[in-house]
């Protein structure tokens, strides 16, 4: 029999009652976090680039809210990566405007690619602490930013330090420290903003049945606030004395490029509903250069795939437009011609002498198809686009279903790997070759400067963005390349928007968008090495061995507090 009224039942244990913030706190700052990235990133109004500064600060909160709430990893990545996809969302919806299912994929994979670096520092701050965790922030995001430069599925299009591409008078710096200055030091602001106003007192979560009184989630720290307005402003203060000190350098060389317009959905391709036979292409090109050149123009510039019918490079002087573009150069003597055009380059039956991505004919043998550039006149000197879109020019076979249709040839093309640079007939001219998406690559474009070239020259092919920002992110990207090499920057765009950049980053001409146009000007044609060039990128490595550094630390240290907390329980 059982004793009732000695009986005891343990009641259930109560839940912590959580008052303060309200649950719906997360998505409202997940929704301020990518609303104030998209609001600084180019092509805003220049002054807005500010926000960036403290962009990052809604989602320094929302972690440290989470882990005080005690919520689960999985958790806090599901709303740190909603944050991530709404900002590319925001920022590169354009993608979708070429194919919809290859847009998608692009911005939900690069969010899950960004969403790594926060998941190393949670786990860094979960065993180490604030201090070490915070500190290792900006170094895994910059470790994974130099990676996403450098690997097949590269795409560096919000690597941060371009996000002060429109107000490119605050980082003069950058031909110091690259792109990825700008990255750093986004991080370090955002990193004291956050601190600032850290309520290091707040306490969420509660014992059983114990009740959290409200609390304020943020309080105010003088010391970190004036620590962050010292890190924004001062930055901003030497790159307008370092942009003070610019002048135009080297000899002078006047420059023409064209933009010829030609629609590349509809009117560019073979298959397209108003197709312009390519003989027509080349008389709009030929008379759009005609018409504006003078006596002292040196160079001509042509924009990507201005050529693009497939031209065999070992044959390429027999192709009949190409000796129309050979007699018409000589009735210009000293006149030099840069254009984009699709080649193919043949290696014979023999497997061991063709590139890793080379293709199999029957009739053809291995063979590579290239988006290029070529030199005229003399003996055609031909670059092979060396970065190219992934998901679009370099596609491994197993992602083959994913590519997205741009028009022209796509899919595994070849590349090379040395950066050409073509001389001119003018002796101080020596043009970079910059193919369309090439040019967002800091540490690429630098290496030209590195093998001599004294002018940046970018022949793209914007169209099939619409009029979107990104043609226009497309074109402020270039002016931070102008300032990290201290090179004159001449653009040729298909549809727009062409025109020239001086060493100081500022766009001195600019045509419209999506109409035939032609601009000229005179270049400066500098020589000299900036350190950025000279010494090539160093922020970016050294954060992947300390990053790599602190994964094995972290670790470390997660198997050592796991086997302690196991002897304890035994």
């Amino acid at each position: 029999m059982t004793n009732n009224a000695t009986r005891t039942t343990a009641a259930p244990a109560a839940a912590p009652v959580i008052t303060t913030p309200a649950f719906w706190l997360p998505t409202m700052l997940v929704l301020l976090g990518a609303f104030l990235l998209w609001l600084g990133w180019p092509v805003h109004p220049a002054p807005l680039a500010a926000v960036l500064l403290v962009g990052w600060v809604p989602y320094l909160v929302l972690e440290h809210l989470l882990t005080q709430r005690g919520a689960s990893g999985w958790k806090v990545w599901r709303y740190s990566y909603l944050l991530l996809l709404l900002w590319n969302v925001f920022t590169t919806y354009w993608v979708s405007y070429s194919t919809l299912g290859g847009g998608i994929t692009a911005v939900v994979a690069n969010a899950a690619l960004m969403s790594l670096p926060l998941t190393a520092f949670r786990l860094t701050k979960k065993h180490f602490g604030p201090k070490l965790g915070y500190a290792s922030l900006p170094v895994f995001w910059i470790a994974f930013e130099q990676l996403h430069l450098h690997w097949f599925l590269t795409w560096p299009w919000l690597t941060l330090g371009n996000g002060f591409a429109q107000a490119n008078q605050w980082v003069q710096w950058y031909e110091y420290t690259g792109f990825l200055g700008g990255s750093l030091w986004m991080w370090v602001v955002n990193l004291l903003a956050f601190l600032s106003i850290k309520n290091e007192k707040l306490k969420i979560k509660g014992g059983a049945g114990e009740v959290v009184k409200p609390q304020p989630l943020l309080t105010f720290n003088s010391s970190f606030i004036i620590l962050s307005l010292l890190a924004a402003l001062l930055p901003i203060g030497l790159s307008y004395f370092i942009g003070s000190r610019v002048q135009e350098k080297g000899e002078t060389a006047e420059v023409l490029v064209v933009q010829p317009n030609v629609d590349p959905y509809n009117e560019k391709f073979e298959g397209g509903s108003r197709f312009v036979p390519y003989d027509e292409q080349l008389t709009r090109l030929l008379t759009l250069t005609e018409q504006n050149l003078t006596p002292q123009t040196k160079l001509v510039l042509w924009p990507e795939t201005s050529l693009d019918e497939t031209y065999f490079e070992a044959t390429f002087n027999g192709y009949p437009k190409v000796q129309r573009l050979r007699d018409w150069l000589s009735r210009h003597p000293g006149l030099d011609l840069v254009t984009g055009l699709t080649s193919v380059q043949q290696y014979g039956s023999d497997k061991a002498k063709a590139s890793p991505t080379a293709r199999f004919r029957e009739d053809l043998g291995y063979y590579d198809i290239f988006n290029a550039a070529v030199h005229l006149p003399g003996p055609a000197q031909f670059y092979h686009k060396s970065r190219l879109v992934p998901g679009v020019e370099g596609v491994p076979p197993w992602l083959s279903m994913f590519v997205i249709d741009l028009g022209g040839t796509a899919g595994g093309l070849g590349s090379q790997e040395e950066r050409t640079v073509y001389p001119m007939a003018t002796p101080a001219l020596k043009v970079a070759p910059v193919i369309c998406y090439e040019s967002v690559y800091g540490d690429f474009v630098n290496q030209y400067a590195r093998n001599g070239a004294t002018l940046i020259g970018i022949i793209t092919n914007d169209g099939w963005w619409s009029d979107s920002p990104g043609h226009l992110q497309h074109l402020q990207y270039a002016t931070l390349r102008a300032i990290e090499t201290r090179r004159d920057v001449a653009r040729s765009a298909n549809t727009g928007i062409s025109g020239f950049i001086n060493q100081k980053g500022e766009i001195t001409q600019q045509t419209g968008w999506w109409v035939p146009a032609v601009s000229r000007a005179t270049v400066h044609l500098n020589t000299e090495l900036t350190f950025y060039v000279k010494y090539g990128e160093l922020i970016g490595p050294a954060c992947q061995v300390l990053a790599v550094l602190l994964l094995v630390l972290t670790a470390v240290r997660a198997v050592l507090q796991r086997q302690t907390k196991q002897s304890k329980l035994a």
